[in-house]
């Protein structure tokens, strides 16, 4: 019986190739595959609609927490959040740029979506340590050193900041090495380090040069606190000077590894 001829052998050949992705998955498979694919790329596009094109997720409402001075419509001006925008598009780093520019009592902000209408506006204002009394205002001072708003009342419990820097050849030559801005934030530091109890009570932390600072409490009472070093220290040690000696109306914690007090 005669084979097959050679145009036969090259059909079947041919015929058996076939598409290679046909081949190895068969039309059942491959059509599973391509309805899956559409099924993917029609999701993903309902999915892009629903976040930008949609009215479903936009924004609605802009709520403040953690304000104390400020209003929450300070805040809310401020922050200008694009309402009616969808919200996955609202930047967030552009708004905490805009109110820590805007709004300098501001120390810190987190700016949250909170699905699916709103934009939330998590506060952290600056607290004054020092006020520095300037043409009948005072401007409030934080624990960095920030002069960060000025206010027509001092307020409550705040000591005042008194820079009296002597003209003196070395003084004039120790402001020339740190600056007024320096010698500020020694003044904070020094603030910060006064135990609670005597910071209730402090008037006024006097700056003469960096290394004579001191304390002026009500009654009249002074404290002679040196420089800012070791700040921790003498807080301790003038906590534990003022209940051996009460009745004294000057103490001296400039070295406090030996403190002295006296009557006046």
């Amino acid at each position: 019986m005669a084979g097959p001829t050679t145009a036969e052998r090259g059909e079947r050949q041919q015929e058996s190739s076939g598409p290679p992705l046909v081949r190895r998955l068969g039309p059942r498979r491959l059509r599973t595959i391509i309805i899956l694919a559409l099924g993917a790329t029609l999701l993903a596009a309902g999915a892009v609609w629903v976040l930008y094109g949609s009215q479903w997720l936009r924004v609605e409402h802009v709520s403040v927490s953690g304000t104390t001075v400020l209003t929450p419509r300070q805040v809310r001006e401020a922050a200008d959040v694009p309402v009616g925008a969808p919200l996955v598009s609202v930047d967030t780093d552009d708004i905490t740029s805009r109110l820590v520019r805007g709004l300098t009592r501001i120390d810190k902000v987190e700016v949250v979506r909170s699905w699916p209408h709103g934009i939330s506006l998590e506060v952290t204002e600056r607290v004054p340590v020092l006020t520095v009394q300037k043409g009948g205002k005072f401007i409030e001072v934080d624990r960095e050193g920030v002069r960060f708003a000025t206010v027509a009342k001092a307020p409550k419990g705040v000591p005042a900041l008194e820079l009296t820097l002597s003209r003196t050849a070395s003084s004039a030559a120790g402001l020339r090495r740190f600056g007024e801005d320096r010698l500020v934030r020694e003044a904070v530091r020094v603030a910060g380090a006064v135990p609670a109890a005597v910071r209730r009570v402090t008037s006024t932390v006097k700056v003469v040069s960096y290394d004579d600072i001191s304390l002026e409490l009500r009654g009249g009472r002074t404290v002679a606190w040196g420089s800012g070093e070791s700040s921790a220290a003498k807080g301790r040690t003038l906590s534990a000077l003022m209940k051996a000696a009460p009745d004294a109306g000057h103490f001296d914690v400039s070295v406090p590894t030996a403190p002295a007090s006296a009557a006046s």
